[in-house]
């Protein structure tokens, strides 16, 4: 195996064949798809001439950039069973070639500008015959908030550039992708929230819905609040109460609301708390945990280690001895995400 060739001068990993010798670089590009891409079976030309992969972090989600020749992707039930981090739905842009998916029953022939949907938890075959560009969002599954039976219809769908909706995701997707390693952390969390919105419009417009029809028109209403949650979690005064009136909802609606979440308002609030401060726990070990609890919207440090300890089944301090401090691509988040 050739040296790594990577780029740490920035968030998030970057590989490339370039610098290689011709005879080193099927090994070194197979072996950099497997650590991107995670539980798949993968096919590459017997000869590589050239491969990037360029993957940052977008606040949860992930901004990923492949450019390379032919290859062919296969996720199996097997695989998929195998893999416990499969939480991950892809939203991809092909910049260049051509392409096949094959997900949930149906196949997608797709050509440059077409942006479309795959989920990792379920099996898929993603096929480029010649050299191609794709541009990517990973992100988790809960992010999109869609359910099951809607991810499976929407699928192997794509948004061709000619279509009022696909013309303008295409370039949004594409600037959003190539910008992302430039943003300051606080843009770049934005950036990810606000993003949720629109691939919110493109899901309901594979799955044909208007959105005044209900219940699922209050979805779209749903992911702007949980977006505005996200952006004021450091605020503690951020209440139910606040939200709703920030919304011009009553605060029976927003309640309802949240019933599809299987989690109140409140609880839903300290979720995406704690998420954000177990990230932070491992990617800023010399930032006091008291540090990190405010900053996220706890006023009480005690309160937040047993709201965490309930959570995680372990202190804070415990947790943040376990975590690797170097920020990684998911293994589920980056599969796929060519």
């Amino acid at each position: 195996m050739a040296p790594d060739v990577q780029d740490r001068s920035a968030p998030g990993s970057f590989h490339t064949t370039d610098a290689l010798p011709v005879p080193h670089r099927r090994a070194y590009w197979r072996g950099a798809l497997s650590e991107t891409f995670g539980a798949v079976n993968m096919t590459v030309p017997d000869e590589v001439y050239s491969g990037t992969i360029r993957a940052t972090p977008l606040g949860r989600l992930q901004a990923v950039t492949v450019d390379g020749d032919c290859l062919s992707a296969l996720r199996t039930r097997r695989l998929v069973s195998q893999d416990d981090q499969d939480e991950y739905v892809v939203v991809k842009l092909l910049d260049r070639g051509v392409a096949r998916l094959e997900q949930d029953g149906r196949e997608a022939l797709l050509g440059p500008g077409d942006v479309f949907v795959y989920d990792m938890a379920r099996p898929l075959k993603l096929t480029l015959p010649q050299h191609f560009r794709t541009k990517s969002l990973v992100l988790p599954r809960d992010v999109l908030g869609l359910r099951e039976s809607d991810m499976a219809q929407v699928t192997a769908c794509p948004l061709g550039p000619d279509t009022p909706l696909g013309g303008l995701l295409s370039p949004f997707l594409a600037g959003l992708v190539d910008g992302a390693r430039d943003y300051p952390p606080r843009t770049s969390e934005l950036m990810a929230r606000n993003v949720v919105d629109l691939l919110g419009v493109m899901a309901d417009e594979v799955l044909g819905r208007s959105a005044a029809e209900p219940p699922d028109g209050n979805r779209a209403v749903l992911l702007r609040i949980q977006a505005f949650i996200d952006r004021h979690l450091a605020d503690p005064d951020l209440t139910p109460r606040a939200i709703a009136r920030a919304h011009h909802i009553s605060l029976r609606h927003l309640h309802k609301l949240f019933e599809s979440e299987e989690a109140t308002v409140g609880r839903w609030i300290q979720r995406r708390r704690l998420q954000e401060c177990r990230r932070d726990l491992a990617l800023h070990p010399d930032v006091t945990i008291a540090a990190v609890a405010h900053r996220w919207g706890f006023t009480s440090a005690a309160h937040f280690s047993r709201v965490f300890r309930a959570a995680y089944g372990m202190a804070p301090r415990e947790w943040r001895g376990t975590q690797d401090p170097a920020p990684r691509l998911p293994s589920s988040a980056g599969t796929l995400a060519a």
